[in-house]
């Protein structure tokens, strides 16, 4: 009987051990997954601010071509009020159009191209055009 209560006392500590062991492994896991956690957290974070500022320089460059464009239409718009200035003083001094008759443009002369045939697409082939 005394050999048997050691046996189990043994066999009690050494169950006890293994349970210890577990548990340090259990609470050294739980900390690994708290950090990869944070990390997460982190990265995702992160992304959202880059994605913020990403979507801020694409709304600065739309903003900006906006205003080019409205730039742009007001130069259009002056310079035909411009010209139209200067075809009525030309008008009133009976002086003729600029350049009315003094030259033309010469078409520029392109390089003859090659013809490239079509080629029918044959069935599952992609149209790329």
């Amino acid at each position: 009987m005394k050999k048997e209560l050691e046996d189990t006392q043994v066999a009690l500590e050494a169950s006890h051990k293994v349970i210890a062991g577990l548990i340090e492994i259990g609470l050294s896991m739980s900390k690994r997954i708290e950090k990869m956690k944070v990390k997460k957290q982190l990265a995702k974070a992160n992304h959202v601010e880059c994605h913020q500022k990403f979507q801020a320089r694409i709304h600065e460059a739309e903003d900006s071509m906006h205003a080019q464009h409205l730039i742009i239409e007001a130069l259009v718009d002056e310079k035909d009020s411009l010209l139209q200035t200067i075809h009525g003083l030309q008008e009133a001094n009976n002086a003729p159009a600029p350049f009315y008759g003094e030259w033309e443009e010469e078409p520029e002369e392109e390089p003859e191209e090659e013809e490239i045939e079509d080629i029918p697409l044959g069935e599952g082939e992609i149209d790329d055009e």
